[in-house]
């Protein structure tokens, strides 16, 4: 009674993210190649069959890149707002276009995902929560602000993927110019190291076992500097960095236990995926 997840990718280059049981699963944004896709989780030991839908968060090149071409190859539903797609440049055949509401319940087999709003400036941007016998992760990134909805939702995750777009520092003192700075910390653009670290300490439930900071600046930010800052208050939770340039570990989530570095060993007709 577990729930995995792995980022495949995380950045301005390109976002996709994993959460699954053992035999279904969903991705939420495409934004690599279907070849791109096909190879990390290959890599992983993930196998493909279990995708059983895509969930679009909004229509930023590096949220939907690869999303038709996917679809199509795999015959997979996309869960899209209508002004998404509208917005969004990619053209999927209407049998596998689907809208939902935001705070509506949408089940996946055994999974269920949770749709919710965010700010970002986007057409109609949102996040998800995914579900699995009571176990919750979170896909919480481009968001200009810790809202009472992000709250609210970040609050129930025993994991989650959190956005850590920016060092304040180095964007403060950084060549991107003026209205681009503004852009990025004005409340609809994303959130910074210490924004993030806020809510982790404020609103992280006693539960949590993981926490993935995700879409971290190539420019504006490094992967050190947010490992050490998160660290220093990780207390039992586990502290992932994702990458922009390739596929994270495949994290076991389970009720109040924290994982271990061993691998978990599936139905025989099943592969065995290496956790860690």
């Amino acid at each position: 009674m577990s729930l995995f997840i792995s980022s495949l990718n995380s950045g301005s280059n390109g976002n996709c993210y994993y959460a699954g049981n053992e035999s279904e699963a969903i991705l939420v944004d495409i934004g690599l190649s279907c070849k791109e896709i096909e190879a990390r989780m290959k890599r992983l030991k993930l196998p493909i069959e279990n995708i059983k839908a895509i969930f679009i968060s909004h229509e930023h090149v590096d949220h939907i890149r690869g999303a038709a071409q996917l679809s199509k190859k795999y015959f997979l539903p996309v869960y899209i707002k209508p002004r998404t797609y509208k917005h969004s440049g990619i053209h999927l055949d209407r049998a596998f276009v689907h809208n939902f509401n935001t705070n509506e319940k949408i089940k996946i087999g055994n999974l269920t995902v949770t749709p919710f709003d965010k700010h970002h400036d986007a057409q109609d941007p949102v996040s998800f929560i995914i579900e699995h016998k009571g176990i919750k992760a979170g896909v919480i990134t481009d968001i200009g602000i810790a809202c009472k909805t992000v709250i609210h939702y970040f609050k129930q995750c025993h994991a989650c993927f959190l956005e850590s777009n920016y060092d304040e520092h180095l964007l403060l003192n950084g060549p991107y110019p003026l209205r681009l700075k503004q852009r990025i910390s004005g409340g609809k653009g994303h959130i910074s190291n210490a924004q993030a670290l806020d809510l982790f300490i404020k609103h992280r439930p006693g539960y949590m076992s993981h926490l993935v900071l995700s879409h971290l600046s190539k420019n504006n930010n490094h992967p050190d500097i947010v490992q050490k800052l998160f660290d220093q208050h990780a207390d039992e939770v586990k502290i992932v960095v994702a990458s922009r340039d390739e596929e994270s570990l495949v994290y076991e989530i389970m009720h109040n236990i924290k994982s271990e570095i061993i691998p978990l060993v599936v139905k025989k007709e099943m592969v065995q995926l290496n956790l860690f």
